[in-house]
């Protein structure tokens, strides 16, 4: 079954704040998840033809596909950066005040990063440490092994070790119910 630009309008009614909630406890920025929802979108209308399910459930699935997709890439280039909206020619407007909560109440974003202190602090320090180096400071692993004075082996196994932790974390983990509350 192929999607009609109907079909992407009404998953967009029905999946939206869903989709903007999985992406902001992920990011944790109402910006950055907005964008990429807006990226998510785009290339769901884009895509659209390409659909090949045949149920609601499967078309969800295949949208929260896109947006694990949208949020990779933007975690491997380092920033989404409205694609989207400049592919449309839209220009970008900053969030109101009111957005900004409206996002991180349905995100329960104050909650995450609740999660997600109690989470690094939970760490050894030299995983916290790594880290630290390589995903706030964003340092190579060789530049990471030099400060911490390890083996580049090392640091890449700490930074491993650390980020599979905090994939534990339940706030963060793929859940189920996410789609089925859309």
């Amino acid at each position: 079954m192929t999607l009609t630009n109907e079909d992407v309008e009404r998953l967009y009614r029905e999946h939206a704040n869903a989709v903007l909630r999985y992406l902001a406890r992920r990011v944790l920025m109402a910006e950055v998840a907005v964008d990429l929802m807006a990226e998510t979108f785009a290339q769901a209308y884009r895509d659209r033809g390409g659909f090949r399910g045949e149920t609601e459930e499967e078309a969800a699935a295949w949208l929260f596909g896109i947006a694990r997709h949208c949020l990779s890439t933007y975690r491997r280039r380092g920033a989404a950066e409205l694609r989207a909206l400049r592919r449309l020619g839209v220009q970008r407007r900053a969030l109101h005040d009111f957005e900004y909560e409206r996002v991180e109440e349905l995100a329960d974003l104050r909650g995450a990063v609740w999660e997600l202190r109690e989470q690094l602090d939970s760490l050894a320090e030299e995983q916290r440490e790594a880290l630290r180096l390589r995903v706030l400071e964003e340092m190579e692993y060789a530049d990471v092994a030099r400060a911490l004075g390890v083996s580049e082996q090392t640091a890449r196994a700490r930074v491993s070790r650390a980020l599979r932790a905090l994939r534990e974390l339940p706030a963060f983990s793929v859940e189920r119910s996410e789609l089925d509350h859309a």
